[in-house]
Parts: structure tokens; sequence; C-alpha cells
């Protein structure tokens, strides 16, 4: 078990608090490290594999995310150590709001991360009646729709790109591998296609795909929709069921 207080250095985290609920079996934890530049803001992340020290890394991560962009906002970060695809995933959301409800939101704003959706953002914001709570909500909430812009992903790419452009190299004809096929993944693929790269590999939850000589991304766009994360080889073979 980690130590909280050896995660502690000259930056942070200014406060770590882990919570939980009998009923529901909620346990969570936010992490806020530095708030030198705004209040905390970062993604909040469902899996049952989340840890202290993952959450607390990611947070020091937002730090430098938010001051390398020049945005006053603080770095911090939340983790549910649950599966997103449980049918109580609703209610133990609903109980990590209510276990943060001194932090949210008027020190630490949650966003969206890997395990949560934009209905999962809204049910944050029904919970502590607080329209300023969580980001990403619906666009019929007034949110801006990451999943449907796949505005992260495409950023990814426009990274690598710029980051390319800067050491003299070009994506066209670069290789890439894509770890996960979610919100970001899938956008992330397609920008990447679009700037000329080729898309060698994919993976998510369920599987992985691995074609040296380029996937049809296209193709595996359309596996998502129609298949979700059950991505598998016929993809590469022009099946009818591609995901199956």
């Amino acid at each position: 078990m980690t130590d909280a207080l050896s995660l502690v250095d000259d930056w942070g985290p200014e406060k770590i608090v882990v919570v939980s609920h009998r009923r529901t079996g909620m346990k969570g934890v936010l992490v806020i490290d530095n708030t030198a530049r705004g209040i905390g803001k970062g993604g909040t992340r469902m899996s049952p594999h989340v840890t202290v020290d993952e959450v607390a890394r990611l947070a020091r991560v937002m730090t430098w995310k938010w001051a390398g962009v020049d945005l006053f906002y603080g770095g911090a970060k939340a983790g549910i150590v649950a599966d997103p695809a449980s049918p109580d995933k609703e209610a133990v959301l609903r109980a990590f709001a209510r276990a943060l409800s001194n932090e949210v939101p008027r020190e630490y704003v949650m966003g969206l991360d890997m395990g949560l959706t934009e209905n999962d953002a809204a049910v944050i914001q029904d919970e502590l009646g607080d329209r300023g709570a969580a980001v990403g909500t619906p666009d019929h909430l007034g949110g801006v729709a990451y999943d449907k812009l796949g505005v992260t992903g495409y950023g990814v790419a426009e990274a690598a790109d710029a980051a390319a452009l800067h050491l003299g190299l070009s994506l066209g004809g670069a290789r890439v591998a894509i770890q996960g096929f979610g919100a970001v993944g899938h956008a992330a693929a397609a920008r990447f296609a679009e700037l000329g790269a080729t898309v060698v590999a994919v993976s998510t939850a369920k599987g992985a795909l691995h074609e040296p000589a380029g996937l049809d991304v296209r193709a595996l766009l359309t596996a998502r929709e129609e298949h979700g994360r059950r991505l598998r080889e016929p993809v590469l073979r022009g099946d009818r069921d591609p995901c199956r």
C-alpha cells in the first residue's frame, strides 16, 4: 500500500482524498496536485485497477499540461475503483460525487476520462445540483460533445504532427500503433490517417489487431460504431461482421 506522504514533493500534491461508501461498494480517490494557476481540473476515470499512485501521477501531468498551454487551471485527477460496465455504475458515481461534495466544484471540477461518458458527467451534475460540478456533459445540457467531436484524439494527432515538424520530420508514411480505440483512440486514428500516417495496430479491452501493411481505418471506425470494443481479425478480410 502506498504511503501518501511519499507522493509529496515541492510541487504537491496539495490534497489527497480517499473516499468509500459501504452500501454501493464505492472506493475512490481525488488528488489535487497544484492549484497555483487556478482551480483543480482534470478527468475522473473508472476502472477496477485504479490506484492512488496512478491518480497522483496523472494529477501531476495535468499540472504541467495546463501550464504548458498557459491556461489558468490547476492540476488534479480523480479515480473510482469500479467496472464501468457494471449495472451499479450510476449508484457508484452518485456516491462518489456525494463523498466529494466539499471539494466539488469549489476546489475540483470533474472531467471525463477512461470509463466515463457524457451521460456520467450529467449524473454528477444532477447528484450535486450544480452545473459547475463537471464538464463534458451532453450538448443538450450545454456541454461540448467531446466524444462525438473527437477533440482529444484529434489533438493527439495534431500534437504528434507539430512535434514531427519541429524535428524536421513528416507523419506521411509514419507507422502508428494506437492503444485504446474509444473516444480518444478512434479520433486519433482518423486524424493520423488524414495526415498520411499508416495505422498498423489498434487495441481495445476486448482484443487487438495488427497488420504491418496498414489497417483500413474507415473499416475500423465502422466496426467500432456497430460492435463497440469487440475488434477481431475479420475486419482485415472484409467480412460482413468485422468484430464477431
